[in-house]
């Protein structure tokens, strides 16, 4: 099987080529042999939206109907030869291991000549069909009208059906599409006039391409309907539904605080991706709103680190005029974050009505233990070192007792420009407690593009080495270290504690 060709059955669209799929058009460009079928004028519909993906040197196979009516006598017997006639010749192709690309107009499954093909073939060679839009969906794009919404019915019909069953299909269903018109469009028109339902088609021509043509069944004149034309009865429900600015304005605002993530969009919860896409109005951190694709559609408004409260005054002030606002945070909003500075503010009796929400973003503290293993795996407690809200005196002692309580710690905003001592001083205070052995984990912008994590003893531990962008995660007495298979470090807590 493995010397054969493969048999494609290739949809093209409804006629602009620029509805072909990316697939369609690499499978035509790369095929051995392209074929097309014709009726005995020569010109082919299929290999004419094609044309722009064909490359040269390619064979081409050109199937001619020898009939294109059914009224022709022996009609089937005539088109079932041709059909298993084709079919051997493509055979020949494939046998031979050349790939073999059928062109079908729209898709191949849709009342399309491939069919007859692939019914032949696909049981004797490998066989792919390549889905294309309809020429149902083509018409209904031009169109500009839905074709079915919530629980409508769409009946999709060919014209060559008899008049009378034509009539009662299009009288039970929501919306139909009808196939196939040329000379069968004087017995469709009567059937929807039969069936209450001329008033609401339209009749569409060679749709997305540069002969189409749009307008009111009732209007057309039948000596001029081709055979690639259709007959559409639209979605019912649709409605246009006008609005001016006042009418659209925004309903009741609120403030949702979002968590980040410690770096890019994979980071990123899909709730709080979808509270991004949703607001208004963005309020943040500088860095951490630059972390978010720009959107005309919404305004930004950075500001410095250090204005916590003023930023989250700011948002309130917008929601309370009707923005849904998004305040950004890194890591996760509820910990060293904007949560607390908006709900604190909140509080105050002018933003009593505007609605918080908060919404959980990925920590640091877990994404830097992801990296080494599971140093979080027993009891921990979280601590910063930032000195900017609360005294040294209070950090260094709930330092002391955490590390007393031989709890692993994870310590955010360990040093900074102008904070360079306290990672030192913190050191010395963790080793009235601890063993100079203690495994401590450095994270650096994990997540990003320098993101670096290394595992120190604590006595090794060099302040010069820490800034702003690092997470400590120093170990307990019961945290373990080893190196992993490929040299990787790996750091634990084991759940059970020594008795």
């Amino acid at each position: 099987m493995s010397d054969l060709g493969r048999l494609y059955g290739v949809g093209l669209g409804p006629g602009d080529p620029e509805l072909v799929t990316v697939k369609a058009a690499r499978l035509i460009g790369a095929a051995d042999v392209v074929v097309f079928h014709s009726a005995r004028h020569g010109r082919s519909i299929a290999r004419g939206i094609a044309e722009p993906y064909l490359r040269p040197g390619q064979i081409e196979e050109q199937l001619i109907y020898p009939v294109t009516t059914e009224d022709t006598e022996d009609y089937q017997g005539q088109i079932d030869q041709f059909y298993a006639e084709s079919a051997e010749r493509l055979a020949t192709h494939l046998s031979a291991g050349r790939d073999v690309v059928v062109l079908a107009a729209g898709d191949p499954f849709f009342y399309g000549s491939y069919m007859h093909m692939h019914k032949r073939l696909a049981h004797r060679f490998p066989t792919e069909v390549v889905p294309g839009v309809t020429s149902v969906s083509g018409a209904a794009a031009v169109l500009g009208r839905p074709l079915v919404e919530r629980d409508e019915v769409l009946t999709v019909l060919p014209g060559t059906l008899p008049q009378e069953e034509l009539a009662e299909w299009l009288a039970t269903t929501d919306s139909a599409a009808i196939m196939k018109l040329g000379r069968t469009f004087g017995a469709v028109r009567e059937a929807l006039h039969a069936a209450g339902r001329l008033d609401d088609a339209w009749y569409v021509e060679r749709a997305t391409t540069g002969r189409q043509r749009v307008a009111p069944l009732s209007e057309v004149d039948p000596e001029g309907v081709p055979y690639f034309s259709l007959a559409l009865l639209p979605s019912q429900a649709h409605d246009t539904i006008e609005s001016t600015p006042a009418e659209s304005a925004k309903g009741p605002g609120e403030v949702v605080v979002v968590g980040l993530g410690p770096a890019g969009r994979e980071w990123l919860t899909p709730q709080a991706q979808d509270a991004l896409a949703t607001a208004d109005e963005l309020v943040g951190y500088g860095p951490y709103l630059d972390r978010i694709p720009p959107n005309p559609r919404q305004r930004r408004h950075p500001s410095d680190n250090r204005v916590e409260a003023e930023r989250a005054a700011f948002a309130l002030d917008l929601a309370k005029s009707g923005s849904r606002v998004a305040v950004i945070s890194s890591g996760d909003p509820g910990v060293f974050a904007m949560a607390s500075a908006v709900l604190e503010v909140a509080g105050e009796e002018q933003f009593a009505e505007v609605p918080v929400r908060v919404l959980p973003g990925l920590t640091a503290a877990h994404a830097v233990a992801s990296r080494v293993g599971a140093p979080l795996g027993h009891d921990y407690c979280v601590l910063s070192l930032s000195d900017r809200l609360k005294p040294w005196e209070i950090i260094e002692s709930r330092l002391a007792a955490a590390a007393a309580a031989d709890l692993v710690i994870a310590i955010y905003n360990p040093a900074s420009r102008t904070r360079t001592w306290q990672v030192e001083s913190a050191r010395k205070t963790l080793l009235e407690h601890r063993s100079p052995d203690t495994p401590v984990v450095i994270g650096r912008d994990v997540g990003g593009p320098e993101e670096s994590v290394r595992v120190v003893r604590l006595a090794d531990l060099d302040p010069s080495t820490v800034d702003m962008r690092c997470l400590l995660l120093i170990g307990s007495s019961t945290t373990r270290f080893r190196t992993g298979p490929s040299g990787e470090p790996v750091v634990f807590t084991p759940r059970r504690y020594p008795a």
